[in-house]
């Protein structure tokens, strides 16, 4: 799953490097802190089960209720 990182989708889907980062970073310490998975963990590393839950569209940042822009829609390239 760390192969998602090479691809700019993840990136475009948060709306950023630095937003994905910090999501990463706050949904792995709720992990560590012994927060459920919202996917199947199976042998999965804490950092490839928050990749995943992003990639399947279980965890996002609410805009409205951190006052950020939100991404603009991903352009085709």
């Amino acid at each position: 799953m760390i192969e998602a990182l090479r691809n700019d989708d993840i990136v475009d889907k948060v709306g950023g490097r630095f937003k994905l980062t910090s999501l990463v970073q706050k949904r792995w310490l709720e992990l560590m802190q012994g927060s459920r998975p919202m996917i199947e963990p199976g042998k999965r590393t804490p950092m490839e089960i928050v990749l995943e839950e992003i990639v399947q569209g279980k965890l996002a940042i609410d805009y409205e209720a951190s006052r950020l822009a939100p991404p603009h829609a991903p352009t085709k390239r």
